[in-house]
Order: structure tokens, then C-alpha cells, then sequence
């Protein structure tokens, strides 16, 4: 699992390098400016912020129903990983809005093509995770997890933990 996540970091950060180095050296082709010109940016204090505000609750609540496991709080875990999933998916539904109202699409050249490649990349990875707390809600309702055997709470957590710090 600490390979796939170590592989996972290399990946986001090829994108995040792709749009530090189309920002901070704009070409001639995009007129020397960032963003583009006819290019309007996503205000980063309305969805995005409560996109961030929504994604470290969840890391919250996973940690927090990791506690509870270690605990032997079953009661509280089973509450720790619901309140992730649906932030997971309250997440999701914001970054579809997001989608929805922006005033670019993929195929405005650079800007747009990266944001959408980044966004979407870590969309996935939400909706992976998801399905990953999905199981171990339903392992944990069926008792499967005890205080000494949560091996794949725990590694849903560093997923999720993963794809918290992406964000």
C-alpha cells in the first residue's frame, strides 16, 4: 500500500508540475499571461474553499472512527466512517457544481486541460476511496473488525488520508 500511494504521489505531482511551470513561465502562445487570456478562474473562496473545508472534516471523521476501532467503540467507528462517506459524496456532488458552472472547459488549451486532468484524477480517487469506506462500513457493520484486526480500516485510512493531503 505504500508503494501504490508513494506511485500515486508521483502521479499528482507530474500534474501539479504541469501547472506550476505553465503558470509561473506562460509561453507566447497564451500571450505571456495567468490565466490565458479569455480565461476566467474559478473564485478558489466559494466551491473549492468548502470543498477543502468538506475533504478535512472527512479526514477528521476517519480518524476519529480509527480511534473508536482501537477503542473497541464500534458504535462511534460505524459513525466516523458514515459521516466520511457522505462527505465523500457531498464532495462530489460540489465538484460535479464545480464542473457545472466553470467558465472553461478541457479544451481551453493549457489552463483548462490541466485543472480538468487534476480535478477529475482526484475526483476518481475520491470516488475509489469511497468505495473502499463503503466495505469497511460494511465489514465493521458485520463485526469484522476487532480491536486488534483492522487491516483494511487501516488501509482505507491512509487512502483516504492520501487523498485528503492531494486536495
Amino acid at each position: 500500500m505504500i508503494l501504490f500511494i508513494t506511485s500515486e504521489v508521483m502521479l499528482f505531482f507530474a500534474f501539479f508540475w504541469a501547472f506550476f511551470h505553465a503558470s509561473l513561465n506562460p509561453t507566447i502562445e497564451i500571450w505571456c499571461v495567468w490565466p490565458p487570456k479569455g480565461i476566467f478562474a474559478i473564485n478558489p473562496w466559494h466551491v473549492p474553499f468548502l470543498n477543502t473545508v468538506v475533504l478535512v472534516s472527512s479526514g477528521a471523521y476517519i480518524t476519529w472512527a480509527h480511534y473508536a476501532i482501537l477503542a473497541g467503540n464500534r458504535e462511534d467507528a460505524l459513525e466516523g466512517i458514515w459521516c466520511t462517506i457522505v462527505l465523500a459524496l457531498f464532495f462530489t456532488m460540489l465538484q460535479y457544481y464545480e464542473y457545472a458552472l466553470a467558465p472553461f472547459n478541457i479544451s481551453d488549451g493549457v489552463y483548462g486541460s490541466v485543472f480538468y486532468m487534476t480535478t477529475g484524477l482526484h475526483g476518481s480517487h475520491v470516488l475509489i476511496g469511497s468505495i473502499f469506506l463503503m466495505v469497511c462500513f460494511y465489514r465493521m457493520c458485520i463485526r469484522q473488525y476487532t480491536t486488534t484486526h483492522h487491516v483494511g480500516f487501516e488501509l482505507a485510512s491512509w487512502y483516504w488520508h492520501f487523498v485528503d493531503i492531494v486536495w
